[in-house]
This record gives structure tokens, C-alpha cells and sequence, in this order.
């Protein structure tokens, strides 16, 4: 069989069964017994086939599950979906990733995956009206990662991003800071984003400076979500007269182009403290030791295979699950030089 593909009828005649019988283990049905595993796999391995995804698309499931994600250079979501492939074992499903790219669409790549006939998706971020996402929703199972919609027909996972935000600004205004920059993504500012992590951690940023008295020193600066464009912007803003005495990242991956430019200056957390959001693999390396947000990555990949596989098999109302975010205080912070500024 080296030259020619195996088909679903050459196995079953490897192992001495019916098509039936080698279609309902690829389709893990019940009822097949261990010894009818074991014979059907075995012809499988022995002649390499492989099952061709669009027929099975067409007899009711792919067994792939799709991943709408913002950009493939996010150490946290890294995680997730490692964790999401771990909990996928012993399971017939897999994982394809749809990157959104640099024009952040993800409708597109959305799109791209519901082409493709997943059996469910993962949306983290999504760049995507409300309306729209819903229509997705009620065609096949889809779960929101970083979003926060009251939405009726598809599932949302994010963290309690306002707790989040305020126990960061909670933790700077204490060491003394007061000139607090926020760094967001260009994203957060979409009228259809108002629902996002990124939008409510921004706004909750500008609630807690008025809260401290503060509010006409607030400044969000929006960037890509790329460390790259935190660390270029980041280098004007330690030119400027008035520079701050602490930054507010987005996430992890601002928050490292944030240290590399106060670093490069040579400055210190007394000179200029960073937080991130996240706790991504690298946040408690002790040459960034960076004090942030720890969101569970594994315990979002695992919940988010739970409610794709609960999806398919047919729960309909809608779960929406809200994760206490633990402030992890580390090197990056310190208080100012000056007390008060």
C-alpha cells in the first residue's frame, strides 16, 4: 500500500470486519468493543490510512475542532491551546489554527474555518460584531475566549478582567504612583469590541484614576498587539518631560516591549514600574520578573474543550464562565523615587 492510499474498505478487510464496523471506531460509537479497537487500529497503522476529512464532514463530522486566534506570537494563549490539545487526548477530535493576521480580521478567519466544516470553534478575541457572532452561534458550537457578551447562542471564558485591572492599579497606587500610563491594543477602540477584555480593562483603567483623583492624568496608548510596537512606543513615551512613573500593559506580550525599552534607557522600577496581565510562561523568568495577572491557561484550555465537546453533543443555553484573576507581584514594580508624582 505504498503507492496507492488505503481506503475505509482495505481496512476493513485487514481486520476482518465490516465497513460498519471500522466506521463506527473511527467515529468512537458506542458499543465497539476493546478487541474491535484493537484489530480495526491495528490495520489502520498497519496500511497508514488516513481518514479523509471532507467525507466525514459530509457524513455528519469532521472531528476537528477550528481556532480563531488574533496572531501565533502570544505566549499565554501558547498555553491555552497546548492545554486545549491535552485535553483532547483520547478524544477524536483535533485542533487547525486561523490566524485573524495583520489586518486583526476575524470574521475572515472565522469564515475560513466554518469553510473548512469544524465541528466547533474557538474564538479568542474575535474581532466580530456581537450580531454576527451570534448567527455563528446557532449554526455550530462556538466558544468566546476573551470576550464578555451576554450572548444567547454561544458560550463565553474570559477572566474578571475590572477584579484584574483593579488589583494592578490597586498594587501601583500603593507603592505611590500616580503618573500611570495604560498600554492597550488598537482593537479595544472598535464600537464592536465594547465586550472585549482589552476594552474592559481599559475602562476600568480610566474608573480607578478617577477614583484615585487622578482622572486628568489618565492616558491610554493604543499599539498592535505586538511586543515590537509596545517597545516603540514605549521609547517616546520615556522621552517625554513628564514621563510616567508606571505602566499598565494590556497583557504580557506589551508589557516585555515595555521592560526592553526601560531597560534600554536604563532605567529601574523606581524610575519606571511595569505591569502585564496574563502571568505567561516567561512573566516569572527571574531576568524579567515581571508582577502582572495570573489567568490560568490550563485551566481555560481544559474548560474550553469541556464546553466545545459538551456543544456537540447537544447542550444548547449558553455557559458563560468568569475565572478569578490572582495579582502576582514580582521585580518589575517598586515605589517611585518620588513620592507622590
Amino acid at each position: 500500500m505504498t503507492d496507492t492510499k488505503a481506503t475505509i474498505a482495505d481496512v476493513a478487510r485487514a481486520a476482518g470486519v465490516s465497513r460498519a464496523a471500522v466506521s463506527k471506531v473511527l467515529r468512537s460509537a458506542y458499543g465497539v468493543s476493546d478487541a474491535m479497537r484493537t484489530k480495526v487500529q491495528a490495520a489502520i497503522d498497519e496500511l497508514g490510512y488516513r481518514p479523509r476529512v471532507a467525507a466525514r464532514a459530509m457524513r455528519g463530522s469532521s472531528y476537528i475542532l477550528g481556532i480563531e486566534i488574533p496572531n501565533t506570537a502570544n505566549m499565554f494563549l501558547d498555553r491555552v491551546l497546548r492545554s486545549l490539545a491535552s485535553a483532547l487526548v483520547g478524544t477524536p477530535y483535533r485542533v487547525i489554527i486561523a490566524p485573524a493576521g495583520e489586518d486583526e480580521n476575524s470574521t475572515k478567519a472565522i469564515q475560513e474555518l466554518v469553510d473548512y466544516q469544524v465541528d466547533g470553534i474557538l474564538a479568542i478575541g474575535a474581532n466580530a460584531s456581537p450580531d454576527w457572532l451570534e448567527e455563528q452561534g446557532r449554526m455550530r458550537p462556538l466558544v468566546m475566549l476573551g470576550r464578555h457578551e451576554p450572548s444567547s447562542s454561544y458560550d463565553t471564558i474570559g477572566d474578571d478582567d475590572v477584579l484584574g485591572t483593579r488589583l494592578l492599579m490597586g498594587h501601583l497606587h500603593e507603592l505611590g504612583h500616580r503618573r500611570i500610563a495604560h498600554l492597550s491594543i488598537t482593537t479595544a477602540n472598535h464600537p464592536h469590541m465594547w465586550h472585549s477584555s482589552h476594552a474592559v480593562r481599559s475602562r476600568t483603567y480610566d474608573a480607578i484614576m478617577r477614583e484615585f483623583g487622578l482622572g486628568e492624568q489618565a492616558r491610554t496608548v493604543l499599539v498592535t498587539p505586538t511586543e515590537e510596537a509596545a517597545y516603540q512606543r514605549t521609547l517616546v513615551l520615556l522621552e517625554e518631560p513628564n514621563r510616567p512613573t508606571a505602566i499598565f500593559a494590556g497583557h504580557d506580550e506589551l508589557a516585555l516591549g515595555v521592560l526592553r525599552a526601560v531597560v534600554e534607557k536604563g532605567l529601574s522600577p523606581a524610575d519606571v514600574s511595569v505591569v502585564g496581565y496574563d502571568d505567561s510562561s516567561i512573566a516569572s523568568h527571574p531576568l524579567v520578573s515581571l508582577t502582572t495577572i495570573r489567568q490560568s491557561a490550563d485551566v481555560i484550555g481544559s474548560l474550553v474543550a469541556q464546553m466545545l465537546l459538551e456543544r456537540i453533543a447537544g447542550r444548547t443555553e449558553a455557559v458563560h464562565t468568569v475565572l478569578t484573576p490572582e495579582l502576582r507581584v514580582r521585580r518589575s514594580t517598586a515605589p517611585p523615587l518620588h513620592s507622590g508624582t
